[in-house]
């Protein structure tokens, strides 16, 4: 299984701060976002371009592989002024 877990406003238009998801299949964190967004409606979230990623609590990029176990997290970018 797959922790993933969702932060700032994903997680407020998800509903939810986090879930396991089976790792069957999934060979890349995109592999994982795509399945989540076959889910439609709010899920779309997850197609914003500037789109954050961590794998095992350090940043990363879709294209980093997963395997069984590992905890992904999903956040959008943080701006300041």
């Amino acid at each position: 299984m797959i922790r993933v877990q969702f932060f700032a406003r994903y997680r407020e238009a998800l509903a939810t701060d986090g879930e396991q998801v089976a790792a069957d299949g999934l060979a890349t964190l995109d592999d994982l976002r795509e399945r989540l967004l076959a889910r439609g409606g709010a899920w779309q979230v997850l197609a914003e371009k500037n789109l954050m990623c961590a794998l095992n609590q350090e940043l990363c990029s879709l294209d980093s592989a997963l395997v069984d176990g590992d905890e992904v997290a999903f956040f959008p970018t943080v701006t300041g002024g």
